[in-house]
């Protein structure tokens, strides 16, 4: 059973503690692989709209390509079918990008965690539309998947795209790159398996970089930002960003 490491100085220190339903499915053979306390959401659940199409997307296809959130470590051959690099995207939104990087990458696996419906709807239509066979997704709050699911030093990469900025002060202790998130992302990262994350507000980009800089299991590939990968495509979204102006800012790190 691995234990967690200290968390850094900066990391929260008044959270309550484990949920009860973590504790009622805590048995010998499915303890969690770390054991966190109870965190502070990164979203808001609000009644958000889902299109007719988005909602017969997940009527249709869940079965095929939605994997149930489960106190359980995962054996990524089981819902993939092979053995192949796994690539964890936290977030994935309508998943265009998504769905780019798998078609581009037919060798990897791609585990796409969400909360919201909506979004894995549209990416439910879009890998039945492209007929996408290595995209599966997990429809759950990322840190609770990467405590439960997820064995420690098992991804091949982790991909965090445009995560909710939370750009009010007092809304920062929302933000998802923090020390104490940032710590249990890196153990389930093989050695010499990477992290990239993207941003587009300016702000959390530096306290992302800081962050990223001091977990001491992680370098930097680049100093400072990095240039955009090619495997990472513009969305719409941020192709007009760049064109008004805004700045993005990717960080490429590797896992010692």
């Amino acid at each position: 059973m691995s234990v967690l490491p200290d968390l850094p100085t900066d990391a929260p220190t008044n959270l309550p503690s484990n949920t009860p339903h973590h504790k009622s499915t805590n048995t010998p053979e499915n303890t969690p692989l770390f054991v966190l306390p109870t965190h502070i959401k990164s979203f808001v659940h609000r009644r958000g709209h889902i299109t007719q199409g988005q909602k017969s997307a997940f009527d249709n296809h869940a079965d095929k390509w939605v994997v149930p959130y489960q106190v359980q470590t995962l054996d990524p051959t089981q819902p993939f079918g092979r053995d192949a690099p796994t690539i964890l995207e936290i977030g994935f939104g309508m998943g265009e990008t998504t769905a780019a990087i798998a078609v581009a990458r037919p060798t990897d696996n791609f585990l796409g965690v969400e909360v919201f419906q909506a979004g894995v709807g549209a990416l439910l239509n879009r890998l039945h539309n492209q007929d996408i066979a290595n995209v599966r997704i997990i429809q759950h709050d990322a840190v609770e998947v990467l405590r439960d699911m997820i064995a420690p030093n098992s991804l091949a990469g982790v991909h965090i795209y445009f995560p909710d900025p939370w750009h009010k002060t007092r809304h920062h202790k929302r933000r998802l790159i923090q020390a104490a998130f940032v710590s249990l992302l890196a153990s389930r990262i093989k050695p010499d398996g990477y992290l990239h994350c993207a941003t587009d507000w300016q702000h959390y980009a530096h306290q992302m970089l800081a962050v990223l800089s001091a977990e001491p299991s992680l370098v930097n590939t680049c100093q400072g930002f990095a240039p955009r990968p090619d495997y990472r495509s513009l969305t719409k979204f941020e192709a007009r960003g760049l064109r008004l102006g805004h700045g993005v800012f990717d960080f490429i790190f590797k896992r010692q």
